[in-house]
């Protein structure tokens, strides 16, 4: 008698709506958190920190009970610090994550150096990176004290390409008070492991890494993931654990991979709206953003390099926002309802409660911005 070998059952297949409430459930936007800030910055792998306060507005969008404070205060006790690593941005990482997510990010930092090329023609990298560590380990140094220091050695190389080499080939911290609330202080940089005290891991993990990421940001593809690190190759960590996790398909037909016990909510699950600062990582940490940016919106929170701080509805891409000075204005991307308007209002209301409890401000209903979305 022929054998015959059954095949596979199709891969579930996972909607718009059901791939947006599962990720906003791990970026605890669904519902706020009790989770200490300390705890969150570890769960969501970390916080797009290229301004100073993106890091509080993402904390006051997910967190009951949040403070600015907490945040800063992690920050001075050098438990929470800023650090370039996915995409090249700055983030803010725990302590922790600061030592192994920069090493994981490595060969993305490593492929920018080779765009400083000419600017580095004759430049020994081992003796640059030795020279500007003992540099900023003696005190924290900005980027123009750097070039200065730098350009002495090498007079004939590009003074900016050498001091981006340094911040490539080490992983250099900002250190305080830049960062603090309510503070100000231009960029001095150190390395995490002199701020920190500790060395850096020596092999960091990439199945952990996985992991993490889809607790945070899953379901998702391998292209999601390399999106959100800046990564390439992460195909064959995904094979290495594909017996241990579940996997899907988008309404496209991409494979989508996501750990068994995760969140999946059902799509039909209320979804608030959310006021999230500009360089969210829920917009930008995915190849396919349109479980967060419908189609039609895509491009439309930029302006040249400027982002602006965005909001959602029904927990999609809903407008951008702006504090003037005595109000917070609202600018929709088409008609809100007179009830949407009213729990966009209460949000709103709620934020300016959290970050400004001292100042008294308005919110207000403002005209968009003509932005053409992007091509």
């Amino acid at each position: 008698m022929r054998k015959t070998t059954a095949t596979p059952a199709p891969a579930p297949v996972l909607g718009r709506r059901a791939l947006n409430r599962a990720t906003l459930d791990r970026q605890l936007l669904l519902r706020r958190s009790p989770m200490s800030a300390k705890a969150a910055v570890a769960h969501l792998l970390g916080l797009q920190a290229q301004n100073v306060k993106p890091p509080y507005h993402a904390l006051a969008a997910r967190l009951d009970g949040f403070a600015p404070q907490e945040l800063s205060a992690l920050m001075a006790d050098r438990e929470v610090v800023r650090i370039v690593t996915m995409r090249s941005t700055i983030h803010t990482h725990t302590a922790d994550d600061c030592l192994t997510l920069r090493p994981l990010v490595q060969p993305a930092r490593d492929r920018e150096l080779t765009y400083f090329r000419k600017g580095l023609a004759g430049v020994d990298l081992d003796r640059l990176a030795g020279l500007a560590r003992g540099l900023v380990e003696e005190e924290p140094r900005t980027m123009g004290q750097l070039r200065e220091a730098l350009a002495v050695e090498w007079p004939d190389a590009d003074p900016q390409s050498l001091a981006t080499a340094a911040r490539c080939l080490l992983p250099l911290v900002q250190v305080t008070p830049r960062g603090l609330w309510g503070r100000s202080g231009q960029v001095a940089l150190t390395t995490a492991e002199h701020w920190l005290g500790r060395p850096a891991a020596s092999s960091p993990d990439p199945e952990t890494a996985v992991r993490r990421y889809l607790a945070a940001f899953g379901p998702a593809s391998v292209k999601d993931m390399q999106t959100w690190a800046g990564l390439t190759r992460l195909r064959e960590v995904f094979e290495r654990l594909r017996p241990e996790l579940l996997t899907f398909r988008d309404e496209r037909g991409v494979e989508l991979f996501d750990l068994p016990d995760a969140p999946r909510p059902d799509p039909d699950t209320p979804a608030p709206p959310r006021f999230l600062p500009e360089f969210d990582n829920v917009l930008l940490s995915h190849a396919d953003r349109t479980r967060i940016v419908p189609d039609d919106l895509k491009g439309r929170t930029w302006r040249g390099n400027q982002a602006y701080p965005t909001f959602l509805v029904d927990g999609f891409l809903a407008g951008v926002w702006r504090l003037e000075a005595d109000a917070l204005v609202v600018e929709p991307f088409g008609e809100l309802s007179a009830a949407r308007w009213r729990e966009v209002t209460a949000e709103a209301e709620r934020l300016l409660a959290v970050m400004h409890p001292d100042a008294s401000y308005g919110v207000r209903l403002g005209t968009v911005i003509d932005r053409p979305a992007a091509p």
